[in-house]
């Protein structure tokens, strides 16, 4: 029995999907089989025509993410946003009130609420302090703590810290832990480092599963579009709990845009600015007085320590500027998230942050 089919949750092994009609027909000039509607009266003879369902997967969207991530394309999965990846994982490998998923906070916070929304347990190993590479795994804890765990969710680049995970702690987390689970490493903001992905790495473990999004980098977070990679058999697993239409024509035709050749091109010059304006502050900030602790960034925000947090988030709203405050998380009291917006939109940050 193959490891995805010993750990997902026993009543989805036998379990047939819902055969959409894009799913289990294609072709044809007359489409009767889907109870659509023959037009949209709504739109004009000259508007683009809504009333067809899109596809289940989009091969088009999948093929291009597939050649922009290096991976095959029968390990991509496509979904409205890295979110729901998340739920489906959960959805397809926890059942309510037995099994359990491993965070490492401080981190990003939708891992726990998809489990406790969907009755998986929450078992937490915060990240520990290092002397170079700040808050870091602490690999001995993980391992010691797999019992009744199927998930383990870890994010590099880190939301909200902004620091990478050592490549070498990924590598060993993934030899230690095996078949006992799967280890999903949240790539949200793998365009802003120079750490590779791991995504490289998915021939070599079939435990690993990979979440990207076009939400960050690619400037789409409107469309909702994310990405799971991981090995086609696991692929194959969420396809049976994923919607029958995932994601709206409109977003699939966007992300299509945003991953031609010459769109990629644009965001890449695009992540060079941000990557910039991201070092002048960390340099600016690191000399403001009222800065207690700046964390080292290789994302598009970066995260600060001051006296009073929810005072500094007050004052910047007053004057109409929006940042994060950050002290709900795990040993990040007073702590303040700020993203790297347009040399306009910093200027006026730099305006109403203290002097």
């Amino acid at each position: 029995m193959s490891m995805v089919e010993r750990l997902q949750r026993a009543h989805l092994r036998n379990l047939v999907p819902y055969a959409s009609a894009r799913r289990s027909m294609s072709g044809g000039s007359v489409w009767l089989n889907a109870n659509e509607a023959p037009t949209t009266p709504a739109l004009g003879n000259d508007e683009p025509a809504l009333n067809r369902y899109p596809a289940f997967q989009s091969d088009a969207v999948n093929q291009a993410y597939a050649d922009y991530a290096g991976v095959q394309v029968d390990s991509i999965l496509s979904a409205r946003g890295s979110d729901e990846i998340i739920e489906l994982m959960i959805r397809a490998f926890c059942e309510p009130g037995q099994d359990a998923i491993m965070i490492c906070p401080p981190t990003y916070g939708m891992y726990a609420i998809s489990a406790q929304t969907h009755g998986a347990l929450v078992r937490e190993v915060p990240l520990i302090e290092t002397p170079d590479l700040g808050l870091q795994l602490d690999l001995s804890a993980m391992v010691a703590q797999l019992d009744g765990v199927k998930l383990i969710f870890v994010c590099s680049p880190s939301n909200p810290l902004g620091n990478n995970l050592a490549l070498g702690d990924l590598r060993n987390l993934l030899e230690s832990v095996g078949e006992q689970a799967f280890v999903i490493v949240d790539e949200a903001y793998i365009e802003f480092t120079d750490q590779p992905s791991v995504a490289t790495w998915l021939t070599q473990y079939p435990q690993l599963v990979v979440t990207r999004t076009l939400s960050k980098a690619f400037g789409m977070a409107a469309i909702r579009c994310g990405f799971a990679l991981a090995a086609p058999a696991l692929i194959d697993c969420l396809r049976k709990v994923i919607a029958p239409y995932p994601m709206p024509a409109s977003s699939l035709n966007d992300a299509q845009r945003a991953l031609a050749p010459a769109a990629i091109a644009a965001m890449q010059r695009a992540v060079t600015e941000t990557r910039a304006l991201r070092e002048q502050w960390l340099q600016k900030l690191q000399a403001a007085p009222w800065v207690k602790r700046l964390y080292p960034s290789a994302t598009n925000f970066v995260l600060i320590q001051v006296d009073d947090a929810a005072a500094l988030v007050a004052q910047c709203s007053a004057q109409g500027v929006l940042i994060r405050n950050q002290s709900s998380q795990r040993g990040l009291d007073n702590c303040v998230r700020i993203s790297i917006g347009s040399v306009q939109e910093m200027q006026q940050l730099e305006q109403v942050l203290p002097q």
